[in-house]
C-alpha cells in the first residue's frame, strides 16, 4: 500500500514540469482534507494574508496526500526522495498513539524545508463550534478536546431517528459506517458555518492559522 501510494505521489509531483518544488500537504485522509479547505477560506476572508488552499492546488503548488492513517511513522521519511517542501498534519488521539505521532512530526520537523503538526486537540472535529453542528442536524452535543467529536455525532443522530433500537446493539461495523457518515458532514458541512469569530473561540491557541500561515512560508520557499 505504500509503495502505491509513493507512487502515485511522485506522478503528481512530475505532472506540471514547469513548477520544480511544490508543497505536500500530508494529512491522515479526505476529511481532513475538506476540513482545511473550507476552514481555511473561512479564514481568509477576514485574512487576506492566508494562503487561498484551493487556488494553489489548481496551480499545482499545493497537493494534498491523505494516506488512509495506520503506519505515521512510516510516512516521516516517505516522500523525502521527491525533494518538495513538506506539511504533515497528526490527529493527537490518545495514548499511546499520541507519542508515535510526535515521534514522526519530530522525524519530519529534522527534515530541511518540512514541518508538521500534531493537534493540540485529539481530532480536527474538536475544532468545531457545537452551535454549528445544531444548525446543520438539530443535534445538541457538548464535547471536551479528548472527546471522539465524530463518535459521540454519530450516537446524537443515530437516536434522534431511531430511538427503538439502541446504539450499543448495532454491530462495530454499523457504528464505524454511521462514525464515518458523521466525519464526513462534520467536515464539510459544519465546517462551512464555521465563521473567524466560532474559530477563534474554539481555537483559542490559533492552531489552524499557525498551520496556514506554515504552508504559506514552505511554498515561498519552494520557489
Amino acid at each position: 500500500m505504500l509503495q502505491f501510494f509513493g507512487a502515485a505521489c511522485a506522478r503528481l509531483v512530475r505532472r506540471r514540469p514547469e513548477t520544480t518544488r511544490k508543497v505536500l500537504v500530508v494529512v491522515e485522509g479526505k476529511h481532513d482534507i475538506e476540513f482545511l479547505r473550507r476552514i481555511g477560506a473561512a479564514l481568509r476572508r477576514a485574512d487576506a494574508s492566508l494562503p487561498d488552499l484551493v487556488k494553489m492546488e489548481q496551480v499545482g503548488r499545493l497537493i494534498f496526500i491523505p494516506f488512509g492513517g495506520g503506519d505515521t511513522l512510516a510516512w516521516a521519511n516517505r516522500l523525502a526522495a521527491l525533494n518538495q517542501a513538506e506539511f504533515h498534519l497528526y490527529d493527537r488521539e490518545m495514548p499511546p498513539e499520541t507519542d508515535i505521532r510526535r515521534q514522526a512530526a519530530r522525524i519530519v520537523n529534522d527534515r530541511p524545508g518540512c514541518r508538521a503538526f500534531v493537534t493540540q486537540k485529539r481530532a480536527l472535529e474538536n475544532y468545531l463550534c457545537p452551535g454549528a453542528i445544531r444548525e446543520i442536524r438539530g443535534i445538541e452535543v457538548r464535547f471536551s478536546d479528548d472527546d471522539d467529536v465524530a463518535d459521540l455525532v454519530a450516537q446524537k443522530n443515530w437516536a434522534m431517528t431511531n430511538s427503538e433500537l439502541p446504539w450499543p446493539s448495532l454491530s462495530g461495523r454499523a457504528r464505524k459506517r454511521l462514525r464515518e457518515r458523521a466525519k464526513r458532514w462534520l467536515n464539510s458541512q459544519v465546517a462551512d458555518r464555521m465563521t473567524p469569530e466560532r474559530i477563534d473561540q474554539y481555537d483559542p491557541a490559533g492552531e489552524i492559522r499557525g498551520w496556514l500561515q506554515t504552508i504559506a512560508q514552505l511554498s515561498c520557499q519552494a520557489r
